[in-house]
């Protein structure tokens, strides 16, 4: 004969079995996590009577409050997790000792996950005279067991996420770098005379960056050529050069005049940089016949020039301020070289040059200047200078993008 206190289990037994199952229906049918935790707290304070609730979790290396209910915000703030909840191993009914942080609640219930901490659940009554057995401390491992249910579902899914945007950003990120070495013309894409031959080099230090070279063929007679160098790198460098080479190559036609081009530019790059970043570049036109080279330093490392027969080593260093600094450049100054025959030029962004020695920055051009004053040719030199790189990648010593462009005059 079964007895009222046994009915009484079972009937128990079988709310506790249903909520449960009320639970884990809610977790299989992936609700948001907001839902998730509305329905908890529902759960908690109407179902279990529990007065008071407030849950903590190891979200990203930091405990977070994750959530609060029937709680004021300075009793949030008093806790400390580490310093007031760290120690409890075991569901703990702290109504008798009640540290001072701990004020207001009853139980503290540590949660876990193969033998990991991930959370405490704090729970207290706001009727402390409800008549018979504290609903805090009848249903402590029933919370427990929900509590442990959701925080596991809750990383689960934000792992989740953090796999799905992991996912979305190397698919980008693959896309915007096909797109940048669409850009970045190859040395078969150059253009080809018996007057002059190019020679490149690029090496982004992420999958993308925001460094840019370009040579066009104006004219029979004329080369248009350019190295640039967004501030910064990454993603958002690489969008700001995609959208300078489009401008680049729309504005520099057979006709326009360096300083007119500079100026167009610069409003361009403003646009479409919002002030954030600048360009730093080196603009080149060199015409075949005159064997003059007429060009613009817009902050850019200056360029090397070598004439091997007085054995002279040349900066190019006039222009003006890099584009995106101000909104209208102030002044401009048209540098003009005559090209001697067989000289050698060579431009490259900072990263060649600037390398990490410990946690300084050093600057080195005194390899990059030996490696051009030679009577070797620039495709030796070329080499020579990828030699040096990957020396440098080996070390770590290079930290931001890299690209080079030589030219060998005939």
């Amino acid at each position: 004969m079964v007895t009222q206190l046994q009915k009484k289990r079972l009937r128990l037994f079988k709310d506790r079995l249903n909520i449960l199952l009320d639970i884990a229906q809610t977790i299989n049918e992936d609700h948001s996590i907001d839902d998730l935790l509305s329905e908890f707290e529902i759960l908690l304070r109407e179902e279990l009577e529990v007065g008071k609730v407030l849950v903590f979790t190891h979200i990203k290396g930091k405990w977070r409050n994750l959530l609060n209910s029937g709680v004021t915000n300075v009793e949030v703030a008093n806790i400390n997790v580490e310093r007031d909840l760290a120690q409890y191993k075991n569901i703990e009914n702290i109504t008798i000792s009640h540290p001072p942080q701990l004020k207001g609640f009853d139980a503290v219930i540590p949660l876990f996950h193969r033998f990991k901490s991930i959370g405490f659940v704090l729970i207290g009554d706001v009727d402390e005279e409800h008549p018979g057995i504290s609903p805090t401390i009848k249903h402590l491992k029933l919370i427990q067991i929900i509590s442990n249910l959701i925080i596991v579902f809750i990383e689960n899914k934000r792992m989740q996420e953090e796999l799905l945007e992991q996912e979305a950003l190397r698919k980008e990120m693959e896309l915007a770098s096909r797109i940048q070495t669409q850009l970045v013309p190859a040395d078969n894409h150059l253009p080809v005379s018996t007057k002059y031959s190019i020679h490149t080099f690029y090496h982004p230090q992420f999958e993308v960056g925001g460094d840019y070279y370009d040579f066009i063929k104006l004219s029979k007679n004329a080369l248009g050529f350019c190295i640039a160098d967004v501030s910064g790198k990454g993603i958002s460098a690489a969008m700001i050069m995609s959208n300078f080479q489009a401008v680049f190559r729309a504005l520099f036609t057979p006709g326009i005049n360096l300083k007119k081009l500079v100026h167009m530019l610069n409003q361009k790059v403003n646009k479409s940089a919002n002030s954030e970043k600048f360009i730093t570049m080196f603009l080149g036109k060199y015409n075949t016949i005159t064997r003059k080279l007429t060009y613009i330093n817009a902050g850019h490392l200056p360029p090397m020039l070598f004439d091997p027969k007085k054995r002279q080593l040349v900066s190019l260093d006039k222009g003006c301020i890099g584009l995106g600094m101000l909104d209208e450049i102030p002044a401009i100054e048209i540098g003009k070289v005559k090209i001697p025959r067989e000289a050698k030029f060579l431009a490259f962004t900072d990263g060649l040059v600037e390398l990490e020695s410990g946690d300084e920055v050093e600057s080195g051009m005194e390899p990059i200047e030996e490696i051009i004053s030679n009577k070797h040719d620039v495709e030796t030199n070329m080499d020579q200078l990828r030699k040096l790189i990957n020396e440098q990648l080996e070390i770590g010593s290079v930290f931001d993008d890299i690209s080079i462009a030589a030219i060998q005059f005939k």
